[in-house]
């Protein structure tokens, strides 16, 4: 067993296992029964919770297959695979928000042993074994995702992390020039609160991009969150920003992905998605970083 450099902890919520790593400058909190979710994820030097959960508070429960993700508990990130939204891919019904967000995922004792969160799903509908790794290095969480297709054909696939982020005052939008270019001069991506108006939704994309690099920082607090990701690994990113435009919710999205659409169906009719082999896997990389 390697020495950590952090706790790791399990603790019962709302009647689930929550499993939370802290390193005293952030910490992260999981439930592995609800699709791995990212309820938490705290700036500890700031205090800053950054996961958004809805008007009332965090309330956890479970879904199952098929039912609408507007319906779930909508708290903090969520992974979407094989697609964002429903489609008919292959003979295949794929449901809202891909396949893994409502179902239970396997906890690896051994890497948690080590200070890794590793966690495991069999997708019902598609030929998939997925499967994430979250480890704390001080202020930077390091996720390393890997997907093995069990099938003997090469099949394709959507993925995007999704989390939603509580906004406040102050914050903005932070993207390398390149990615700016892409986007087409969307006002709203300077001033990511006010930026569309009360009771409206938008998400854009930009892609392929060249640097895998997106943030939220507040000059005001002082606050910030950095995604970096490899643009070979996933060459687009997905701004998703709702001001009670979507079942009355105000949150925001960085979204890391490997489509330029929440449609499976839609992205590999433009061969913008990803493809593993038969019989094969594919792996890649994220991490998140706290300034201050």
């Amino acid at each position: 067993m390697k020495t950590l450099n952090h706790s790791v902890t399990v603790r019962q919520q709302q009647g689930f296992e929550v499993y939370t790593l802290n390193t005293g400058e952030v910490e992260v909190a999981v439930v592995p029964e609800l699709g791995a979710k990212i309820i938490s994820l705290k700036n500890l030097r700031t205090g800053r919770e950054w996961m958004w959960h809805p008007p009332g508070g965090l309330k956890l429960f479970r879904n199952h297959p098929g039912d609408a993700f507007s319906k779930s508990p909508l708290a903090g990130a969520d992974e979407c695979l094989p697609t964002i939204a429903p489609c008919a891919w292959q003979g295949r019904e794929l449901p809202d928000h891909g396949e893994v967000w409502n179902v239970p995922w396997k906890v690896d004792s051994e890497a948690l042993e080590d200070g890794v969160l590793k966690t495991t799903v069999r997708l019902k509908i598609s030929p998939f074994d997925f499967e994430r790794a979250i480890e704390l290095r001080g202020n930077e969480i390091q996720i390393n995702y890997q997907l093995n297709n069990y099938s003997k054909a090469d099949r394709q696939f959507l993925w995007a992390i999704h989390p939603l982020l509580r906004l406040q005052a102050g914050d903005r939008l932070e993207l390398p020039a390149s990615t700016r270019a892409l986007l087409n001069g969307a006002a709203w991506i300077d001033a990511v609160i006010s930026a569309i108006p009360e009771n409206n939704s938008a998400k854009i994309f930009a892609a392929p991009v060249s640097e895998g690099l997106a943030a939220i920082g507040n000059p005001v607090t002082g606050d910030r969150l950095e995604f970096e990701w490899s643009p070979v690994e996933n060459d687009a990113l997905g701004l998703w920003l709702t001001r009670g435009g979507w079942h009355g919710h105000h949150h925001f999205a960085i979204e890391p992905t490997n489509a330029n659409d929440d449609s499976l169906a839609v992205a590999t009719a433009r061969n913008h998605c990803g493809t593993v082999a038969g019989n094969s896997s594919v792996s890649w990389q994220l991490s998140l970083r706290f300034g201050l």
